[in-house]
């Protein structure tokens, strides 16, 4: 049998380049289902495990569950572990009309009269997910990915309309709230109605200091007062890649800067840390150490998409 090469238990030389530091990292920590996204995107590596890794997590009721979504722990199938599973079949090719239709017929059966989709909070929130209101944050990420896959059923219909009547009528927002939008009017049908929403929505980011935008230290440009580091969003939170709508709300520098302060982000264990949603409690030690590969690819990925190196 031929010998299997361990990853060493030993400190990664800060002098090796960010995607060799992430590699061991995400060998070191990561569920099988990371390991093998991380191996599709930086090393060639086939579609079909991930899809076969992330099998694992679905349910009969075609919804997925099993804390696909680190933060949400237990075996039920609920919208946000939806949208993760979306990403990934959407990240390796393989969100068809098979898998979709599966899927939709989970989220007929919970949303509600319009078309829209439970925002359900980590445990420990304080929200019961039989009480919780259909929400933008919950259901533009789900529409947004299968729109972008050319999609179409008949809850799709409802839930298209209930997002487009959302984000044009914001007055007022939360960073989650402006992420799911951008996911929304990024593969929106009706090209110029999205446009023109998105423009409004990113005078209101800057309008409501949604996004930090200055370097830090004294004098630094900062988000709205009382938000939490946690809550922190920087452009390329919002512009994950260059050809985003929400591109055009930040001026080349003020990008530079937002992917600087990505590249530094990595930690010196290779990996990047976890983002907190806006409101959320403090992540079992369990969640958290899942969450940290996610957002490791997930770097690396916007990184990438900028033309920035990764060697």
């Amino acid at each position: 049998m031929a010998d299997t090469a361990a990853v060493p238990l030993t400190p990664t030389p800060s002098s090796q380049g960010a995607l060799a530091r992430a590699e061991r990292f995400v060998w070191l920590t990561a569920r099988v289902l990371e390991q093998r996204l991380f191996a599709h995107h930086f090393r060639d590596g086939a579609a079909g495990p991930v899809e076969t890794a992330l099998e694992a997590y679905r349910n009969d009721d075609g919804g997925y569950g099993h804390a696909l979504e680190p933060a949400l722990r237990g075996p039920a199938s609920l919208p946000a572990h939806i949208a993760r599973a979306l990403h990934v079949l959407d990240a390796v090719g393989r969100c068809d009309a098979r898998r979709a239709e599966d899927v939709c017929r989970y989220l007929t059966s919970v949303s509600t009269a319009e078309g829209t989709l439970p925002c359900v909070r980590p445990a420990g929130s304080g929200d019961d997910p039989a009480d919780a209101p259909g929400s933008l944050s919950a259901t533009a990420p789900v529409v947004g990915l299968l729109h972008r896959n050319e999609v179409w059923h008949p809850w799709l219909f409802r839930a298209t309309h209930f997002c487009r009547q959302a984000v044009e009528s914001l007055e007022t927002a939360r960073s989650d709230e402006v992420e799911a939008a951008v996911l929304f009017l990024d593969h929106a049908p009706d090209r110029a109605r999205a446009e023109a929403a998105a423009e409004r929505l990113g005078r209101l980011v800057r309008r409501e200091r949604l996004v930090e935008l200055g370097p830090d230290g004294p004098g630094a440009q900062r988000g709205a007062p009382g938000r939490t580091p946690g809550d922190r969003r920087f452009p390329h939170d919002y512009a994950r890649t260059p050809d985003s709508l929400a591109r055009a709300w930040f001026t080349d520098a003020e990008m530079d800067r937002s992917l600087d302060r990505l590249a530094a982000g990595q930690q010196d264990d290779g990996g990047w840390p976890a983002r907190r949603s806006p409101g959320a409690s403090e992540p079992a030690p369990g969640a958290l150490a899942e969450s940290r590969p996610i957002a490791t690819i997930e770097a690396l990925r916007t990184l990438a998409a900028y033309g920035r190196p990764l060697a």
